[in-house]
């Protein structure tokens, strides 16, 4: 009875910018230019694109898969494979970090969301020449209430969304804001590669040296993965819950697939010329990690003509990012309560809410009144993100892996593929992925992760 009124997505579109908005986020926007330029440029965007048409797609097809397969949210669907009286403790473990992370990763998402807002606010009031100064990006984030009123604010909006259901919330927000999306990169990119001195910027991003190489663009470029394609964070899982049956379930990734790897080439046409044109051609200025967008692309903007209104362009578009993927990552969380506790939706998006003000207000509070505060010498947000992208997701991937590979068997999840009538093309990749590569690969990440955060290694 609860399988037959789940909710579902219209059809194929639905799915694919449902799914396409969980993976153009902040990683993409944010996270990506300023990788690209540390780990290589062009080398870096090479090895990126080859590890999403292999390691990417395997991924987000096993997921998608599972979820079709069982109708249900991360922990349901692990479950549905336990043999009949008896406990699979690999089972529970796999199906509840898969549920866990959304959990652990919307509330300081929404932290740095309300910080895009605070900077789209000010771009609209004409603050370009603020906004560029050394120290405005340090005193807001110090300041407490200001930070945390901006947090919850887009905590608020990402929970209306998720509050009107899949199709009423979750889609018709992707199918508003992933072509408007799309169109402001554009224009904003055209606008980036035409400053003076940035087509160097461009040559650098676009064109492969392999003298750039190192092992480390290979580890950075496959940990840039879990981000980009929302792999591990059980969204997929739910997400092919609500796929019907008649829609291709390799169509709808390869479609995902492209989508974001035109959005993460067009992040990177947005920022690195521009940044090269605005630093003379050091990339060592692209390599400021999260002070990148709310430091350094202000001042960018700042030395630009047009700058006001190509800051409001720019950071509409890193808001739009942020709130579809945030509702993707929320929405996978209130499915995983609505499933386990049978709570409907209403109750589980308030439980969810609840968690999120919690655990976000310590994010929030991190670099203000609680700065003095650390686990492991990181600030709450730092600890969260660690914990999440360099620990959890890694595993969880090795968990999916194991779990289609050992106990459903790849030849389950290929029937579940054909189910629409069409043949599954990929198929030798997927099962070679799915067994070997994915999960030594997801190893790799994880090992290299903990080794760079307690200082075994350098990365």
């Amino acid at each position: 009875m609860k399988e037959k009124n789940r909710s579902s997505f219209s059809g194929k579109l639905g799915f694919v910018l449902s799914a396409a908005g969980a993976s153009v986020g902040l990683g993409n926007i944010w996270r990506f230019p300023y990788l690209a330029a540390k780990y290589g440029g062009g080398i870096f965007l090479l090895i990126y694109i080859v590890l999403a048409l292999t390691f990417g797609y395997t991924m987000i097809m096993a997921e998608t898969a599972l979820g079709r397969m069982t109708h249900k949210s991360p922990v349901s669907a692990y479950g549905s494979f336990a043999k009949p009286g008896k406990k699979n403790g690999f089972l529970g473990f796999g199906g509840w970090i898969n549920a866990i992370i959304p959990v652990l990763i919307v509330p300081y998402y929404s932290v740095i969301g309300g910080w895009v807002i605070k900077y789209l606010f000010e771009y609209l009031r004409g603050n370009a020449q603020g906004l560029a100064q050394d120290d405005y990006f340090s005193a807001f984030i110090a300041d407490g209430a200001s930070a945390e009123i901006c947090f919850l604010l887009f905590a608020l909006f990402t929970l209306g969304i998720i509050f009107a259901g899949v199709r009423n919330g979750v889609e018709r927000v992707s199918r508003i804001m992933m072509p408007v999306l799309v169109v402001l990169s554009v224009i904003i990119a055209v606008y980036s590669i035409t400053r003076p001195g940035a087509l160097a910027g461009v040559a650098y991003f676009l064109v492969p040296n392999p003298d750039n190489f190192s092992w480390m663009t290979v580890v950075t470029a496959m940990g840039q993965m879990f981000y980009s394609l929302s792999i591990a964070m059980g969204i997929l899982v739910t997400f092919g819950s609500y796929m019907k049956k008649d829609v291709s379930i390799e169509e709808s990734t390869e479609h995902v697939e492209i989508f974001d790897t035109i959005i993460a080439i067009m992040a990177g046409l947005m920022i690195i010329p521009a940044v090269f044109a605005f630093s003379g051609g050091d990339p060592d200025t692209l390599q400021a990690g999260p002070a990148l967008m709310f430091i350094t692309i202000p001042k960018v903007f700042a030395s630009m003509g047009l700058g006001t209104v190509v800051g409001v362009l720019f950071f509409l578009l890193v808001l739009f990012a942020a709130v579809t993927s945030s509702i993707a990552l929320t929405e996978s969380a209130v499915s995983t309560f609505e499933d386990e506790l049978g709570w409907g939706r209403k109750k589980s998006t308030v439980l969810v809410g609840v968690i999120m003000v919690a655990l976000g207000t310590l994010s929030s509070l991190g670099y203000g009144p609680l700065a003095g505060v650390t686990i492991i010498g990181m600030q709450f947000l730092d600890f969260f993100d660690f914990l999440t992208n360099s620990v959890m997701m890694p595993i969880a991937a090795i968990a999916t892996c194991l779990l289609v590979s050992r106990v459903i068997g790849v030849e389950k999840i290929e029937q579940e593929v054909e189910t629409d009538g069409q043949p599954f093309r990929r198929k030798r990749i997927f099962a070679f992925m799915i067994r070997w590569l994915c999960p030594i690969f997801a190893a790799i990440i994880l090992a290299s992760s903990v080794a760079n955060a307690f200082g075994i290694i350098k990365m």
